[in-house]
């Protein structure tokens, strides 16, 4: 894939993440460190400058689907735009525009866009039916070893060559600080938790953005029309920002809860940025478990894990 393919795929997908004009000024913070963080990659150098171009509107969605010329391209980049339309919940009026738009001009196979879109779906479906789960102990020991087998699979579902895979991190996120704060005496409902995933500083369309944009410049969907996924140095690259994510999102929340709540929101995101860094190291020691678990994944588990316990 070309640096224009890449550009044109990015911008669409930033596009979407802006395509309701109701991000919160965290948010878009949070989207431009995204792009700050991926413009350091050799491939991604221009992303900062595309994260202004796109706010600022100097570039349009008729710009970015003119420099996508394969058709497995053009369904990779409506796929993404879909995923971070669906990054915060249900879409939007406003995002079902954007998409509906986006369809239109991308030209889609009709029985390829339809299938994504029911998997995409399925998926919200699930994390708005989802159960929650109460940890059955609270531990530090055991509390430690619930959230990193959450970053193992939020890692491997990184691996998996369906691009909806990723769009159960999140819901798998908050399943995770349900079962700290349960463990901890705390009853949550999504929207508290979701408020706090996003004072931490992981804003839930950022987080999309970026493990996309990790994925694409990392090589991974290289291949897209046979949706390959790249060697180990590549999906090193892809999943760690996923494992090292939920990590320390978890060791936060763990300290959060256990400490009555006080931290304030400059301290939860200091100590999840502390965490980010050696999280990021730990994924290379977990690597071999990370692609094992990748291995014996279906869309079948993912839903269940969503909906249930893992």
């Amino acid at each position: 894939m070309s640096p224009q393919e890449q550009q044109s795929i990015l911008t669409i997908a930033l596009l979407a993440g802006f395509a309701d004009g109701h991000k919160a000024d965290a948010e878009r913070e949070a989207i431009r460190r995204m792009a700050e963080s991926l413009g350091q990659e050799d491939a991604g150098a221009g992303l900062p400058r595309l994260y202004q171009d796109v706010l600022l509107k100097r570039v349009s969605l008729a710009d970015a689907v003119s420099g996508l010329e394969e058709p497995g391209q053009r369904q990779l980049a409506y796929e993404m735009a879909v995923c971070v339309c669906d990054a915060d919940g249900r879409q939007s009026d406003a995002e079902r525009v954007f998409l509906a738009d986006l369809k239109s001009r991308l030209k889609l196979d009709p029985v390829a866009a339809a299938a994504f879109e029911r998997e995409a779906d399925a998926i919200v479906d699930a994390a708005e039916k989802a159960v929650p789960v109460a940890a059955s102990v609270a531990s530090g020991a055991d509390l430690d070893k619930s959230i990193l087998n959450y970053a193992l699979l939020n890692g491997a579902l990184e691996l998996l060559p369906q691009s909806w895979a990723s769009m159960a991190i999140i819901p798998l996120q908050v399943k995770m600080v349900y079962a700290i704060g349960k463990a901890h005496g705390v009853e949550l409902d999504q929207g508290h938790i979701r408020e706090f995933i996003a004072a931490v500083g992981v804003g839930l369309t950022s987080q999309y953005l970026e493990q996309f944009g990790r994925k694409l410049l990392g090589g991974l969907l290289g291949k897209v029309a046979g949706r390959a996924i790249g060697g180990i140095g590549g999906a090193a690259t892809g999943m760690a920002f996923s494992f090292a994510t939920t990590y320390a999102l978890g060791q936060v929340a763990k300290r959060y809860y256990a400490g009555g709540r006080v931290m304030s929101t400059a301290l939860l995101q200091e100590s999840f940025q502390s965490l980010l860094g050696p999280a990021k190291q730990m994924q290379t020691q977990y690597l071999p478990q990370i692609r094992q678990k990748a291995a014996t994944l279906d869309a079948g588990q993912i839903m269940q894990m969503v909906r249930g316990g893992i």
